[in-house]
């Protein structure tokens, strides 16, 4: 399994900026878990990860 590096990730709707200069490092072996309250960007960033969303930036 690889690890996961995101460098300076941007994401718009419009004008809505949802994600604005994500940087996070997963390494091989670790488990991360996103918590934050609705409309926070948590299922804008794992999409985004997964290659679903297209990234404005980044």
């Amino acid at each position: 399994m690889a690890g996961i590096t995101i460098k300076g990730l941007y994401k718009n709707f419009g004008k809505v900026e949802v994600l604005k200069d994500l940087n996070l490092e997963i390494k091989d072996g670790e488990f991360v878990a996103l918590l934050g309250p609705s409309g926070c960007g948590k299922t804008t960033t794992l999409l985004s990860i997964a290659g679903i969303y297209r990234p404005t930036k980044g």
